[in-house]
């Protein structure tokens, strides 16, 4: 202020910035009774010392960072899943629940396989062995075990990966009672060796992720040739060799590929909507599969 009274335009403004002491002091929004000069870089409200969070910049309150976080997409896979940090836990976790079926089947006393081995015969009653059938294996023939694993090992991680876990598990889960129901609707009633026969096997699941995994890479635009070799000498092994289910290989692989085409094929701005949408229409659309077939020869 000059000598003559006037305000001197060039100084600060105290009305708009009050010093200490010379008006109310500013106070934590959330903690009123702490005074703070300290301001958040975003709302320029005052923030005490517990609630200021390290900018890039300054300092920001807590309001304002977890505004900011609720605002921030998430980062998502191409197929909208949330990245994994690299290790494959479901694949890992199926594997090892087979691996630890398969060791229980060994036991004599045990009767898991006959318990838990999908049964056309006895679906209607223990609906159950539609899924668990996938986690169990011949326990005389130790070369079924080690191939549907080391198939699952090939494609398990990447399509974890690239789907998410939640997604996998779906995927998993539909084309391995699609693979039960595959058995079903084309099993003989009439032929004792095929309506009471006992199946087993975690094929159907993994053909599933064979179809899912020509999918994932048609959309991405990689050549798909390799696996379409892999799933056809697969197809062929079924027919030529005594004691495979095809019926259950193609039940696995039209339930795979119909999940896998919802969730690849689902528009990025309602992704998860039709993504979520799509297996639950796959899934009902499986198990009322397997009610006609058990209504057509009375046994629903």
């Amino acid at each position: 202020m000059s000598g003559d009274g006037h305000v001197d335009p060039g100084g600060p403004d105290l009305t708009k910035h009050p010093a200490p002491g010379s008006g109310p002091e500013p106070v934590c929004p959330r903690h009123p009774g702490r005074i703070s000069y300290v301001r958040c870089q975003r709302c320029n409200r005052p923030t005490c010392p517990e609630c200021q969070r390290q900018a890039a910049v300054g300092v920001q309150c807590v309001d304002c960072v977890r505004e900011n976080a609720r605002q921030s997409r998430a980062v998502r896979t191409p197929f909208g899943g949330r990245p994994t940090d690299g290790r494959p836990l479901v694949t890992y976790t199926i594997i090892g629940l087979c691996v630890l079926v398969f060791g229980l089947q060994q036991v004599p006393s045990m009767t898991i396989t006959s318990d838990l081995a999908f049964v056309p015969a006895l679906a209607a009653d223990e609906p159950w062995r539609f899924v668990t059938a996938a986690f169990l294996h011949s326990p005389s023939f130790l070369l079924h075990i080690v191939f549907n694993m080391v198939a699952l090992w090939q494609v398990g991680p990447a399509l974890e990966h690239l789907l998410g876990r939640a997604r996998f598990v779906a995927l998993y889960l539909i084309s391995a009672v699609g693979g039960s129901v595959g058995y079903l609707l084309l099993a003989d009633p009439t032929n004792p060796f095929s309506w009471y026969a006992p199946v087993v096997g975690a094929s159907g699941a993994v053909f599933g992720l064979f179809g899912a995994t020509v999918l994932v890479l048609r959309k991405l635009r990689l050549d798909i040739r390799p696996l379409v070799g892999v799933i056809v000498i697969n197809a062929i092994l079924g027919f030529v060799i005594q004691g495979i289910a095809w019926q259950a290989h193609l039940g696995g692989l039209v339930a795979g590929s119909a999940v896998t085409a919802a969730l690849v094929h689902a528009p990025a701005h309602r992704r998860t909507v039709v993504q979520v949408t799509g297996i639950l229409v796959v899934a009902v659309l499986v198990v009322l599969a397997a009610w006609l077939r058990l209504a057509s020869v009375g046994v629903s």
